[in-house]
């Protein structure tokens, strides 16, 4: 009786080096990518919008004014 031998040498991943060296490399492009567009879309909607109008009490300035 034969056994077949099946050779899965070269469609594994970790026995090629090669094309598992480039994936993981296109992997980490995409996630450092993905990181900093995601980080500047954040700081791009949380911006700082302009000078508000704040109401300050008269009796706080710096020169205070009392009735």
């Amino acid at each position: 009786m034969q056994q077949e031998i099946i050779d899965n040498s070269k469609k594994d991943f970790a026995h090629n080096w090669v094309s598992s060296s480039r994936f993981v490399w296109y992997c980490q492009v995409f996630l450092v990518l993905a990181f900093v567009l995601g980080g500047c879309y954040s700081l791009y909607s949380h911006r700082y919008k302009g000078k508000p109008d704040v109401n300050v009490p008269e009796n706080t300035l710096y020169n205070p004014k009392y009735k």
